[in-house]
């Protein structure tokens, strides 16, 4: 595979945004559809600008070119994620899935974006679930983003954190980060504890994890 050379750079990883986490902390359950939207919302015009411009900087690049660069680069930063959080203990492992996932995300809207499709539109909420395997169907998926969407405009709706035991709400939101980034919670948990180990597992279960999903998502946005 040759390497390309785009002049647009895909942009450094960043953590998801603080009313995110919020939102996430208050509705645990729904913490991976509360991601998929905003995702889409705050990372969708950005994967769009990302393949306009390096299309127009270089004519005739192909969407496997542009989904080859999407790929290596947001491996490397989900294997960088993974060493970093690695070396901040157990208090990390929320952070780490949180951070991954986001990444995750962000590479699929990129991958879309690479294959002619607009990383924007509401339907990759949709497409993300159902990639990370957090829903097995579209039908699901979507029922589940109506009741994220309802919970977010209404926020009433949420049950205060603070009458509920931070311990119990932090490990139903790793269990459910993990799951959407396609690491097993324990294994990640493990590997926090583990001295020595937490960097080397962590960097190689994020990279295996990120790998896969790229696979998966080259294929659906290959065929749209």
């Amino acid at each position: 595979m040759s390497e390309v050379a785009v002049k647009e750079p895909i942009p450094e990883t960043e953590a998801p945004p603080g009313t995110l986490w919020s939102r996430m902390k208050s509705d645990p359950h729904y913490a991976p559809e509360h991601l998929a939207l905003e995702a889409v919302r705050r990372l969708g015009p950005e994967a769009a600008q990302w393949a306009e411009r390096a299309r127009l900087d270089n004519p005739g690049i192909t969407p496997d070119a542009l989904a080859d660069l999407t790929v290596k680069r947001f491996t490397t930063l989900a294997r960088i994620s993974g060493a970093v959080s690695g070396a901040t203990g157990l208090p990390g492992a929320v952070l780490d899935v949180g951070v991954l996932a986001w990444t995750q995300s962000r590479m699929t809207l990129h991958i879309a974006a690479a294959y002619g499709l607009d990383p924007a539109a509401p339907e990759r909420a949709t497409d993300l679930l159902v990639l990370q395997r957090v829903h097995k169907v579209a039908e699901t998926a979507r029922l589940a983003l109506g009741v994220a969407a309802g919970r977010e405009r209404a926020t009433r709706m949420f049950t205060d954190i603070a009458n509920r035991p931070i311990t119990r709400v932090m490990l139903k939101l790793s269990v459910r980060l993990a799951h959407m980034a396609g690491v097993r919670a324990g294994r990640r948990v493990f590997a926090k504890i583990v001295p020595g180990a937490a960097v080397i597992l962590g960097t190689w279960v994020n990279s295996a994890a990120t790998k896969d999903l790229a696979k998966r998502s080259r294929q659906l946005y290959r065929s749209a």
